[in-house]
C-alpha cells in the first residue's frame, strides 16, 4: 500500500515546485509600470464688469449656441433693471461671482471694513437677482498688491479669483475683435490651466464678437471648458 502513494507525493511536489515557478514569473510580469499621465488641458471664461444689457445677453447668447458655461464677476449697482439677465445667468448654470458693488476704488479701498461692505453689499444684490449665494471674488482693478486683503476676503468663505491670461479689451476699449482674439491667444500660449480675463460691460461689444473664434480655437486645441 506504501509503494501507491510515493510516486503521488513525487507528483504532488512536482506541481507544487511548476506553480511556484510559474506563479512568480506571472507576479512579476503583473506588477503596473508607473505612467504618469499628461495634465488635464482646462479653460475658464470670466467676464468682468456686467451686466450690461446688450453685452452680456450678446455673451450670453454665445455661450448658449456653443454649449460652455463660464464665470461672471458682477458689479452690484449695474444689476438694477437687468434682474433678468442675472437670472438667466443662474439658471444656464454659469458661475457667478463679486467683482464690487460700485466699482470706484477710491471707495472700496478706503479700509479693510469698506472693503468688506463693499462685498457683502454686491453679494446682497446678487442672491436676490439671480437667487444664488457667490462664494467667489475678483478684486476691482486686479488687487495684485493686495496679499493681506486676500486673505481677509478669504476669511470671509471667498475664493479669490485671478487670471493668468488676457483678451485686451480692458486695456483698449476701442479694440476691435480680431485683436482681442489674438491677445487671447498669444496671451494664453502653452498654459494648460487658462483663466481668461474677459469683459461684458457696457461698450464691450467687440468681445462678444470675438467669443465664437475664441471658444473655437481653445476647443480645437483640446481644451475643457470649466467655471469656478
Amino acid at each position: 500500500m506504501q509503494k501507491k502513494y510515493i510516486p503521488f507525493a513525487v507528483f504532488f511536489v512536482a506541481l507544487l515546485m511548476f506553480l511556484a515557478h510559474f506563479g512568480t514569473r506571472y507576479t512579476t510580469a503583473a506588477k503596473p509600470v508607473s505612467v504618469f499621465a499628461e495634465e488635464e488641458k482646462a479653460i475658464y471664461l470670466t467676464f468682468d464688469d456686467g451686466p450690461s444689457t446688450k453685452v452680456t445677453t450678446a455673451v450670453l447668447d454665445v455661450l448658449d449656441r456653443e454649449g460652455v458655461k463660464a464665470t461672471f464677476f458682477v458689479v452690484g449697482d449695474r444689476i438694477c433693471g437687468r434682474r433678468d439677465i442675472m437670472r438667466r445667468m443662474a439658471e444656464a448654470g454659469h458661475a457667478i461671482g463679486v467683482h464690487s458693488n460700485t466699482h470706484v476704488a477710491t471707495e472700496i479701498y478706503a479700509s479693510d471694513e469698506a472693503l468688506l461692505k463693499d462685498i457683502e453689499a454686491c453679494a446682497e444684490v446678487i442672491k436676490e437677482a439671480a437667487g444664488v449665494t457667490p462664494t467667489l471674488y475678483r478684486f476691482p482693478y486686479g488687487g495684485e498688491r493686495r496679499k493681506r486683503q486676500k486673505a481677509l476676503v478669504e476669511a470671509q468663505g471667498y475664493t479669490v479669483v485671478g487670471w493668468n491670461a488676457e483678451c485686451g479689451d480692458g486695456v483698449a476699449r476701442d479694440a476691435t475683435a480680431e485683436s482681442i482674439y489674438r491677445t487671447a491667444v498669444s496671451t494664453a500660449g502653452s498654459k494648460r490651466r487658462v483663466v481668461l480675463l474677459m469683459h461684458d460691460g457696457a461698450g464691450h461689444t467687440a468681445t462678444a464678437e470675438a467669443l465664437p473664434r475664441i471658444i473655437a480655437h481653445f476647443r480645437e486645441a483640446g481644451y475643457d471648458f470649466r467655471t469656478f
